[in-house]
């Protein structure tokens, strides 16, 4: 695995690392190095030095710097001189963190994801209001936008079978570890968000349609026509990613026809009335009557906040529950 430096003026790097592991999970093999306004240049070189030896492997290293020419920059260039499987990236921000973690699940080189994550990291620059953004050349002088066709009712696509590629309970819905994460691990083209009271909030709905990754489209829709999606053979080669903001929603549409094998809980928040179970799961008496209700349908529980977690034991979790309710 490739291993990954963190190099900043100040507590920027630290700062960094610990957002990273609250969207991504705790990641092995990297290490936030900071220069403090009353270190020097071999202070920080130092710290750079142990820390690649802490590493499993030492062949592939990628710096994430935060500026280029600074003290940090031109350490790291000072320890990259003689190993040219080593790579370094300036302009570090959160995006670009993220997608570096993703990318050492299928990429072996610090090169392959030096130059994989620039792209991301400058999507990741975005303004709102939206018409601010500069708007880029090759946009104003593409041809007019082509127009989607309809696809005709009754129309077979792929097997006929929408594809859940992640079914996950969320009560903050679309956020930074869906949005990255778990869209990096389990690669969907469409985030459905199925809920009656977001489908009825424009707020809550424009937000979480603006909150979608680069590449993947976001909708939000009721329960009813999630099941009608569910059983409609054009979306036979969709990759869909669901998110539910209670368990009551998903038992309905899985009671409704959507054919969910397994639910990834993740996060239920607590409030009045509710005990809270786990420091991301809280239940009152008929959010357990309601995940029996659907583990009696056959489905699984996968509960981890992110695909690095360990899965945790939902029995235990409601025994846990029902004995606090009493």
């Amino acid at each position: 695995m490739v291993g990954i430096i963190l190099a900043s003026h100040g507590e920027f790097a630290e700062g960094i690392h610990q957002s990273g592991s609250m969207i991504f999970g705790e990641q092995a093999n990297v290490k936030p190095c900071i220069l403090k306004p009353s270190e020097g240049p071999q202070d920080i070189r130092k710290k750079m030095e142990e820390a690649i030896a802490s590493f499993d492997q030492q062949d592939e290293i990628l710096f994430l710097v935060d500026l280029w020419g600074g003290t940090p920059f031109n350490q790291a260039s000072a320890l990259k001189d003689g190993h040219e499987s080593w790579a370094i990236v300036t302009g570090l921000n959160l995006p670009m963190l993220i997608e570096a973690y993703a990318s050492r699940m299928s990429m072996d080189t610090a090169h392959e994801i030096a130059m994989h994550i620039a792209k991301t990291a400058k999507e990741g620059v975005r303004i709102q209001p939206e018409d601010l953004e500069p708007v880029e050349e090759e946009k104003e002088q593409s041809a007019a936008p082509v127009m989607q066709q309809a696809i005709p009712e009754g129309t077979v696509l792929g097997d006929g079978h929408i594809k859940y590629v992640l079914a996950r309970i969320d009560t903050r819905l679309l956020h930074g570890q869906v949005a990255t994460t778990w869209t990096k691990s389990t690669n969907p083209d469409r985030i459905i968000v199925v809920s009656d009271n977001v489908a009825h909030d424009e707020l809550r709905k424009n937000m979480i349609i603006q909150a979608a990754p680069p590449g993947v489209k976001a909708h939000v829709v009721p329960i009813d026509k999630m099941i009608s999606v569910a059983k409609d053979p054009r979306f036979g080669a969709t990759k869909a990613l669901l998110l539910f903001e209670t368990p009551q929603d998903a038992l309905k549409a899985i009671q409704g026809g959507v054919d969910i094998k397994t639910l990834n809980v993740g996060s239920m928040a607590h409030s009045q009335g509710k005990v809270a179970v786990t420091k991301a799961l809280a239940f009152d008496k008929d959010d357990v009557k309601t995940m029996r209700e659907i583990e009696k349908l056959g489905v699984k529980f996968d509960v981890r906040k992110v695909p690095a977690d360990s899965p945790e034991n939902m029995d235990a979790i409601l025994k846990k529950a029902e004995a606090e309710l009493g």
